[in-house]
């Protein structure tokens, strides 16, 4: 017989996988303002991956909305894109 994990565990498992899709997500965004994309992709493959960094990400989202303030505080960040200033 099969022994079944609590809920709390699968949702801690649900929200580390979120996590790690924004940070792909965000170090994507990243490399396109900073314009390292272009050392190591084409501008079709590199649109390809963002693109589908960006809708796993969201998908994740779904699958495990955030639980707390903070991590609603960086969803809505993601959402606005990068914020650069001139230093």
């Amino acid at each position: 017989m099969s022994a079944r994990m609590p809920a709390h565990a699968l949702d801690a498992v649900a929200q580390k996988w979120r996590a790690l899709a924004e940070r792909r997500r965000a170090h994507f965004l990243e490399l396109y303002a900073s314009g390292r994309w272009k050392h190591y992709y084409n501008e079709e493959q590199f649109l390809h991956r963002m693109r589908e960094a960006i809708r796993v990400a969201q998908r994740w989202a779904e699958i495990a909305p955030p639980t707390d303030e903070v991590a609603l505080a960086q969803d809505q960040s993601f959402a606005e894109g990068p914020r650069w200033t001139a230093a």
